[in-house]
């Protein structure tokens, strides 16, 4: 889920993953088959594999999970074809959701996105309203004590990186979507460790939430963020901190 802040984001992911381990695991091995069978086992030469391995680790789910979901991908016992869709929404306070689902009954996750949205009075947005308010970078998030700022930085300038944030967190390196790889072998390459690495929308501009009107805002975006078809949420909601 994309927020107010990229180390939230981390921080949430960690602790999503101690509160609903099995749920993220399935759907990481679910995400792990679906690019097998589209381009074959090679993280070299399938890119959204390699995107699916990145976050599999990141959320240490087992060596033997994600073997058993490439061994799934290249086996093709799983007959079942999957839609890959982008769906464009608002929450409450007008707050702009961005979701990408993998699918294999259009309808019946139409139907449901639909009813989770009218139950927090939100609703479908227009197609283009949403995606206008995000912009597609590469992100990678690295801790503070991961790495040296001038040699992180250096590395990263010389690779092909946009931009180079030092925060009191950490490191954050932004990238165009076609540069992403290339950055991260070379972050990689150094024996530097991100906590996040992906091609992510980042909100151009936030929407600032007190208190109570986060609630809703954050009821609905888990409620979204669980069901079996959802990969990923952005969203340009202005989440306080507690």
């Amino acid at each position: 889920m994309a927020g107010h802040s990229k180390w939230a984001k981390v921080k949430n992911f960690k602790g999503a993953i101690d509160a609903k381990r099995g749920k993220i695991f399935a759907k990481l091995a679910k995400e792990i088959t679906i690019a097998v069978k589209i381009a074959g086992g090679d993280p070299d030469m399938n890119p959204r594999l390699r995107m699916a391995l990145l976050k599999s680790r990141g959320a240490n789910m087992p060596n033997d999970n994600i073997d058993r979901a490439i061994k799934r991908g290249l086996g093709g016992e799983d007959a079942v074809s999957y839609d890959d869709l982008t769906y464009e929404a608002y929450g409450p306070s007008g707050v702009a959701i961005l979701m990408e689902l993998s699918t294999d009954n259009r309808n019946r996750t139409a139907a449901e996105m639909r009813s989770l949205l009218t139950k927090s009075n939100g609703s479908i947005a227009t197609q283009g309203a949403v995606t206008r308010l995000f912009q597609r970078k590469g992100q990678i998030i690295i801790a503070r004590e991961a790495a040296d700022e001038d040699q992180l930085m250096e590395v990263a300038l010389e690779a092909g990186a946009e931009d180079f944030k030092a925060e009191p967190d950490g490191y954050e390196i932004l990238t165009e979507p076609n540069q992403f790889e290339a950055v991260h072998r070379q972050v990689e390459a150094k024996g530097i460790k991100a906590l996040s690495a992906c091609v992510t929308y980042l909100p151009t501009l936030l929407v600032p939430l007190d208190a109570g009107n986060a609630a809703p805002v954050r009821s609905l975006l888990e409620a979204l963020e669980d069901h079996d078809d959802v990969k990923e949420i952005y969203s340009n909601a202005g989440l306080p901190e507690d």
